[in-house]
């Protein structure tokens, strides 16, 4: 799955998950994500491009978009896995995927994509995998706002049809491969934290990738029109029922390291 995290514009109604903390315990531990990336604290590791990251994603057909009330999802049926760069050498992580928003020198974006992978090689399923050592890794690619994304074109002419919670569409054709920003796949920040939703399990590799993808307003804008509840629900008095801030603050960096693979 691939899931699309739309921060609004006018600011943070963020107040989902203020309880976390009480109801999982390990979201009040110390290698929390997302966080806020200092691109000049961070420390280059060449040793991150010995064995360059390699993702093998398959084109999906007949893919499932939903509207699940905080994300929009893509649900691929196609078996994609990634490997090297700073993973454990012959081990391959299957893509599932889920996340929330970081900021870079706390510039937050308008649009972040996050692509779960968990260890296929060591764990029978992402259940499995969660909370243990080399068991996730989540991709995190940044999206601006300029021409339009041909890659997404796809998913972003049936969102009219999932405006509210629970709606969904069948697209034919959807291609993973669209969403990585670069065929050599060389500049990004790793380091290691959480999910970023419940129970918020740590020992999460995170890479983040320095160039963001870019798509049109009007694109941004199909996101927007998004709902958070099911068609006739009755709304809480100052809800305005949009689907938008879905994403957990950042938390601290505490004594944690990101490297990176460029200077």
């Amino acid at each position: 799955m691939i899931y699309l995290h739309l921060k609004e514009q006018s600011g943070v109604k963020w107040t989902w998950g203020a309880e976390w903390g009480l109801l999982f315990p390990e979201a009040n531990g110390d290698n929390q994500s997302p966080i806020n990336l200092n691109s000049r604290e961070a420390r280059y590791d060449p040793g991150l491009l010995d064995v360059g990251l390699t993702p093998n994603y398959v084109v999906c057909r007949d893919c499932e978009v939903v509207n699940d009330g905080h994300t929009v999802r893509i649900m691929l049926k196609s078996k994609s896995v990634v490997t090297g760069g700073p993973l454990p050498s012959d081990h391959e992580y299957e893509l599932h995927e889920r996340g929330s928003e970081h900021t870079v020198n706390f510039k937050a974006f308008p649009m972040e994509l996050h692509l779960i992978h968990w260890n296929s090689t060591l764990f029978n399923s992402v259940e499995d995998a969660m909370g243990k050592k080399n068991g996730i890794l989540i991709i995190a690619l940044f999206v601006q706002v300029g021409k339009e994304h041909l890659g997404l074109k796809a998913v972003t002419e049936v969102l009219q049809d999932l405006q509210y919670k629970g709606k969904s569409k069948i697209i034919p054709c959807f291609n993973p491969n669209t969403l990585l920003p670069d065929p050599l796949l060389r500049d990004y920040w790793v380091y290691e934290g959480s999910l970023t939703t419940p129970p918020c399990s740590e020992k999460v590799t995170w890479i983040l990738y320095r160039y963001p993808l870019t798509i049109s307003q009007m694109q941004i804008e199909e996101f927007r029109r998004l709902r958070s509840h099911v068609k006739g629900a009755e709304l809480l008095e100052g809800n305005d029922g949009m689907l938008g801030d879905n994403f957990r603050p950042t938390q601290p960096l505490s004594d944690r390291v990101v490297r990176a693979a460029f200077q």
